[in-house]
């Protein structure tokens, strides 16, 4: 009997002290969920001046921090190739995210020259999954099961059919799906949004059932074109759009000044040229745009919808304080329009259609343009593919494990490559100098903990350089100056300096005045071309 009880008292204290043991090294080891939206834009969130209905962020706003000054590249492939990797996207391999070839930078995928971020945070016994858009490469090599992701369901274009596996792009009537590594087709019924959530929900799950901390990445495609969403979401939004695209941007615009994010005498950038204006439409084309920007935004509130299924989760499974949550957009907000587009038009006007009465079918391809992608940029200059702040000036709100404070707007210089060394020091990882007996290129953002725990107002030192290159679209960011070049074909002569501390909205060009801040940043540009190999490719004729 005396033998028994002692074996009992053994397997107790093992068992204690196993699960003491467990949760010591969860908080040494939080979980780390990243939420990326796509195309969200700048004023398209609430503590912007934004008025689409998104509770869910709006808790994260209230019980973490949102950064002001947080920097993207200006198109999805590209932000996510630095997003993973801590690096530019010439050292990630992103280039352009176009192009696949064998010149340095420019290969379309993730290279070994840097280390993904699920590969080091999967070593260091973390739990990887991956939901929704990919767009590093298409090829069996290139899948994110084999950069370092546990479980993936993903999309490896750049967008797709939010109901279906129709492709959106030319080439094939079917888009490529993986999952964990296998070609996967795509769920009867389902939902973009509501699928990758279910997904992303499972792996978590695996997670905590082989007791593992996790890292899991909520590729959203909402709300990508095309624009497509249930009736039940959309259908609150009639009417509120009404007044037209001129006018919502400047609401939005007047919105930031109440709220104190832009000075009283700040002026709107002119609009571009590509943007119709409101009162030369017919009552019919105001009718279709106004049902544009109603299925965007019922986008966006089924996109709030789930990561509040997210949020549920972590706190009914006793995790929501254990885990740095992060969500970003991935660019500024979008202006393609393919479907009147000279190479994507023809096959998509052959497989869908706009139609008012199909808009936000599976049927239908509505992209809601320049003309609201303006309203979603308000204040900045123009939206996604530029190198203005337009293109790469994005929400971020980072909230619960590590972050102290709440409700708090951040106005320090971020950039998305300080995402991946924020994640390691969270989860107490080094940086190596080489990876599978590689070496590797270090990173080049910076740890956002001391934001975070509000030990610091700034991130980055005053000399600290940005700079970025996509299609021959650039930004030199040093302090408050910023050299910009946004004419194609590249032609150094056609860089512009701003002032951003007194011209957000980029409209005074002021090389002339100040020569040698521009001489200045233009050697920035020239060491920053020669360490990353950049070459311009000739135009292909292609948006």
């Amino acid at each position: 009997m005396n033998i028994l009880k002692t074996i009992i008292l053994l397997l107790s204290f093992t068992f204690l002290w196993g699960c003491g043991k467990s949760q010591s090294d969860k908080q040494e080891h939080p979980n780390i969920l990243l939420i990326v939206s796509d195309d969200f834009g700048y004023t398209d969130l609430s503590a912007f001046g934004g008025d689409i209905d998104t509770p869910n962020l709006d808790a994260l706003i209230a019980e973490g921090m949102t950064f002001t000054q947080f920097h993207t590249a200006p198109f999805c492939a590209v932000t996510r190739a630095m997003l993973l990797s801590g690096n530019d996207n010439h050292i990630a391999g992103m280039g352009s995210q176009d192009l696949k070839t064998s010149v340095f930078g420019y290969e379309g995928h993730l290279t070994d020259r840097i280390i993904p971020v699920p590969a080091l945070l999967k070593e260091a016994g973390y739990s990887t999954g991956v939901a929704g858009k990919w767009h590093l490469g298409n090829r069996p090599e290139h899948d994110p099961s084999v950069k370092g992701f546990d479980f993936s369901f993903v999309n490896l274009e750049g967008g797709g059919n939010h109901y279906s596996e129709r492709s959106i792009f030319p080439g094939s009537l079917i888009s490529d799906y993986t999952e964990n590594g296998d070609i996967a087709s795509w769920p009867d019924g389902a939902y973009s949004t509501d699928l990758y959530t279910d997904k992303i929900l499972s792996y978590m799950d695996s997670a905590m059932e082989q007791d593992k901390p996790f890292f899991s990445f909520a590729a959203y495609t909402s709300p990508h074109w095309p624009l497509q969403v249930d009736p039940e979401y959309w259908k609150k939004y009639e009417g509120r759009y009404d007044e037209g695209y001129e006018a919502l941007r400047l609401k939005r615009f007047n919105n930031m000044k109440k709220l104190g994010l832009l000075p009283e005498d700040a002026e709107l950038p002119e609009l571009h040229p590509r943007v119709t204006p409101w009162d030369s439409l017919t009552a019919e084309e105001k009718k279709f745009e106004s049902r544009k920007m109603e299925l965007y935004a019922g986008m966006i509130d089924n996109l709030d919808w789930n990561i509040g299924r997210l949020i549920a989760y972590l706190k009914e499974t006793g995790e929501y304080d254990n885990t740095l949550i992060v969500f970003m957009s991935d660019n500024g907000a979008a202006a393609e329009d393919f479907y009147h587009h000279p190479y994507f038009g023809p096959f998509l006007q052959q497989h869908y259609t706009e139609a008012y009465d199909k808009m936000g079918t599976e049927e239908s391809f509505i992209s809601y343009g320049p003309q609201w992608a303006e309203a979603g940029a308000s204040p900045f200059k123009y939206f996604k593919g530029y190198t203005t702040q337009g293109g790469v000036n994005a929400p971020l709100i980072i909230s619960g494990a590590g972050v102290e404070g709440s409700g708090i707007l951040n106005h320090a210089f971020t950039t998305l490559m300080d995402l991946a060394p924020t994640f390691y020091e969270a989860a107490r990882i080094s940086y190596p100098d080489r990876f599978d007996g590689k070496e590797v290129y270090p990173l080049r953002g910076k740890s956002m903990k001391p934001l975070l725990e509000e030990n610091a107002d700034r991130l980055h030192e005053e000399n600290y350089v940005f700079a970025l290159e996509h299609r021959g679209y650039i930004l030199v960011r040093k302090g408050k100056w910023k050299l910009v070049n946004i004419d194609i074909p590249f032609d150094e002569s056609n860089f512009a300096l701003y002032d951003l501390s007194v011209d957000g909205a980029e409209k005074e060009d002021l090389r002339e005045e100040y020569p040698e801040v521009y001489e200045d940043l233009l050697q920035e540009w020239n060491s920053y071309r020669d360490e990353v190999k950049i070459v311009f490719p000739t135009p292909s004729g292609g948006e």
